[in-house]
């Protein structure tokens, strides 16, 4: 019988600890979570915060028990993983409820250790009032302070996806939120012509929107939050939301003599692996948002801390451990799909932007396209805004954004499948979608982005932007 130990309860690791059971139904499994909780829906704390999700139950997919009851795992929560011995394959645990350590031995590792929030090393970080939200226990913590204090006034650090998705509940719930982002833009992802948008949007919605800005020092004042800004403005505030990034959670890796890239490169501190998830170590494996792997685009090693990558790559981790490499596919990494609603928009991406190709001096050229999410004379009708990058000689597609009211999350799923499939502007132009009035167009947003985009192509047109 073997022993699988899985670090990390959340995404990638409860999703390869349940794939493990279906492929092996006599192994024993053990499920190891620092927390209290365990595959929980980290993409939907913001929403619990704001009470769009009204019941807290609604967060977990499965708990310890049914994980337990369903699948017979070992689940442990509230213990903590401190050391890893490859030579005689043990891992050491604490229970943090008693101080109980004990030595628990695998036949195989697999490390899905997550990602930590960044709490730069500013003035005044751990004056009360001060948040980050990347847990069950850190949203308890926002929603707490909302329902007791009824705050006026929050500042969100960091234009990021979670931070905008905090201010757009945060505003839900009738606080005044003014938003500090040290570039010049919200949402990395994005280009500054498709952030414009946003930031627009934005400000229509009542934010205050501070960009190449950060923040100095936190002071107290009487029972309020003074931010000082780099700027020398200073806000007055009732709270703060910090979401500057994050890093991945490999302290653990580290010490057992796992490799990782280096630190002042690019995802410090992220695991190196191969395309079936092995570590530099025998027997140890490691996948989600600790991980580092290949863009698929631009060749550069890094991150991509999204779940959905995560779930992916629990499953294929358990059929190669169970089936053997050579029998599973291999990882190709990922395009870093990624949607947020904010407000009334709905942003998207996926793929390489222009900035990224800019920086590492692939050519490329871009479009943009304005046209409606369905038929124009059906009822309804609302412009999106489409920009597609691809290369200006063979036509290749190397990404694509997407900012609108509607239909937006489904041409930026076309888009990603034929960016993954390195598909072509002419694939654009083809592209077959099921049309009626209420649903697209005889010609759909994609199709007019490849023939704008064809038209650069062939030299017919010249575009300005």
């Amino acid at each position: 019988m073997a022993n699988y130990i899985v670090i990390g309860g959340v995404a990638g690791g409860a999703s390869t600890a349940a794939r493990l059971r279906r492929n092996d139904e006599h192994a024993h499994i053990v499920l190891v979570e620092r927390g209290a909780y365990i595959s929980y829906a980290n993409c939907g704390l913001p929403y619990y915060t704001g009470t769009v999700i009204a019941e807290r139950s609604k967060l977990f997919v499965m708990t310890p028990q049914s994980f337990q009851e369903t699948l017979n795992i070992d689940v442990r929560i509230n213990t903590e993983a401190t050391a890893i011995d490859p030579k005689s394959k043990t891992v050491t645990l604490i229970d943090t409820t008693n101080g109980k350590t004990y030595q628990e031995p695998y036949d195989e590792l697999i490390l899905s250790p997550g990602a930590e929030p960044i709490r730069p090393p500013i003035p005044g970080m751990d004056l009360e009032g001060i948040f980050t939200l990347r847990t069950v226990p850190d949203a308890d913590a926002i929603k707490a302070w909302l329902d007791t204090l009824n705050p006026e006034r929050a500042v969100v650090v960091g234009g990021g996806f979670i931070g905008l998705e905090m201010a757009e509940n945060l505003a839900h719930r009738g606080v005044k939120v003014a938003i500090v982002e040290a570039l010049e833009q919200v949402m990395a992802p994005l280009d500054f012509e498709m952030a414009a948008i946003v930031h627009r949007h934005l400000r229509e919605k009542g934010l205050e929107l501070r960009l190449r800005d950060g923040v100095k020092a936190f002071e107290k004042q009487d029972n309020r939050i003074l931010v000082r800004l780099a700027s020398g403005d200073t806000m007055l505030t009732d709270m703060v939301l910090l979401s500057v990034g994050i890093r991945p959670d490999t302290k653990l890796a580290q010490d057992a003599g796992i490799a990782t890239i280096p630190a002042g490169e690019p995802g410090a501190g992220a695991i190196l692996v191969d395309e079936h998830f092995h570590t530099n170590l025998p027997y140890i494996r490691a996948i989600g948002d600790a991980v580092a792997f290949k863009n698929p685009i631009t060749g550069e090693v890094g991150v991509v801390p999204l779940a959905g990558p995560a779930n992916k790559q629990g499953r294929l981790v358990a059929d190669a451990v169970v089936y053997g490499d050579e029998k599973t596919p291999p990882w190709k990494g990922t395009l870093a799909t990624s949607i947020a609603k904010i407000f009334d928009l709905t942003v998207a991406a996926t793929g390489a932007n222009e900035k990224v190709l800019d920086r590492i001096g692939k050519p490329h050229t871009g479009i943009i396209v304005h046209p409606n999410n369905h038929a124009g004379y059906y009822p309804g009708v609302v412009p999106l805004s489409l920009k597609v990058v691809f290369d200006p000689e063979s036509g290749r597609l190397y990404g694509a954004q997407a900012v609108g009211y509607d239909g937006i999350d489904k041409r930026i799923d076309v888009l990603s499948a034929l960016i993954g499939k390195k598909g072509t502007v002419a694939d654009l132009t083809e592209f077959d979608q099921a049309y009626a009035p209420p649903y697209s167009s005889a010609k759909d947003p994609v199709n007019m982005a490849g023939f704008v985009a064809d038209n650069v192509l062939a030299g017919r047109s010249h575009l300005i932007d």
